[in-house]
């Protein structure tokens, strides 16, 4: 094993091989970027790496060294699809391999969910399959499921961004008994499908009341790509956190609703996705 490259990281919801991280110990202070980037990314990408890295020294007593990082895949930017995780995530198990700190999986996954402020993100990046997580006495807990591969994650990207900070401050600050019930409800229902692998029970269990209607006005076309989708044979299909992506859930013929739901949205991109079982890997 190269002990000076660091994890392939597959992007959030199972973009297979979509994003490397490679990491390499330097003499120079700090965090060393050395490929293209636009200039308007680089600042936000080094305070994010390094936020990851300075965690990561504080919490090991590791004393700190200079790092060159390269990020190739493709992840996209500000589409609700955890490229923030996969690189913290990335980079913090790049530091246990190279300072033989020896962090378990769980408390990389406690180190990666400070930064993020919660686990979604940072789960099944580290984990992969479906995964189920939050904190508990201050520490996170994480369980997770193999997804087949047969049921395929059809993934609608549109052509702009969305900030989350902007998405969230569309949120109301309290719900009613019936939505957050409903909401509840429709958690446990969608869990308990992965869970015992039957993926037919996620039939119109996806109809969100929590988050989606405040965030459509971002996203107009939303429901009706959802509907495109189903309507194409799709199980269902929901807002990727804050968006903008759209994924559909299904277990046959994905080119018709990849179609179905681009002729809705044409200016967008279209991922085909299985989900990544392994969580990060190390090479």
């Amino acid at each position: 094993m190269d002990r000076e490259r660091a994890p392939s990281i597959p992007g959030h919801r199972g973009g297979r091989g979509a994003q490397s991280v490679e990491v390499r110990r330097v003499e120079a202070a700090g965090i060393q970027l050395p490929f293209d980037l636009a200039e308007t990314v680089r600042p936000h990408l080094l305070q994010l790496l390094s936020g990851a890295a300075e965690l990561f020294f504080q919490t090991t007593k590791v004393p700190q060294f200079g790092l060159e990082v390269r990020l190739s895949g493709n992840v996209p930017i500000a589409r609700g699809l955890g490229y923030s995780a996969t690189l913290r995530v990335g980079l913090l198990a790049a530091l246990n391999e190279l300072s033989e700190a020896r962090l378990s999986k769980e408390r990389l996954l406690t180190l990666a969910t400070s930064l993020e402020e919660h686990p979604d993100n940072a789960s099944p990046s580290i984990f992969g399959g479906f995964t189920v997580s939050g904190l508990v006495n201050g520490e996170a807990r994480c369980l997770h499921f193999e997804v087949p591969e047969q049921l395929k994650l059809v993934t609608l990207v549109p052509n702009f961004p969305i900030s989350t900070e902007q998405a969230r401050k569309l949120m109301p600050a309290s719900y009613s008994k019936t939505d957050a019930a409903h909401g509840l409800n429709r958690a446990a229902l969608i869990t308990a499908a992965f869970a015992g692998k039957r993926y037919e029970a996620l039939r119109g269990v996806f109809d969100d009341k929590i988050h989606q209607p405040y965030r459509q006005p971002l996203i107009p076309v939303l429901h009706k790509v959802i509907a495109a989708g189903e309507g194409a044979g799709a199980l269902g299909g929901f807002l990727s956190g804050s968006g903008s992506a759209i994924i559909c859930l299904t277990l046959e013929e994905p080119q018709r609703v990849a179609a179905a739901m681009q002729r809705t949205l044409p200016d967008s991109q279209l991922l085909l996705l299985t989900a990544d079982n392994a969580g990060y890997t190390v090479s």
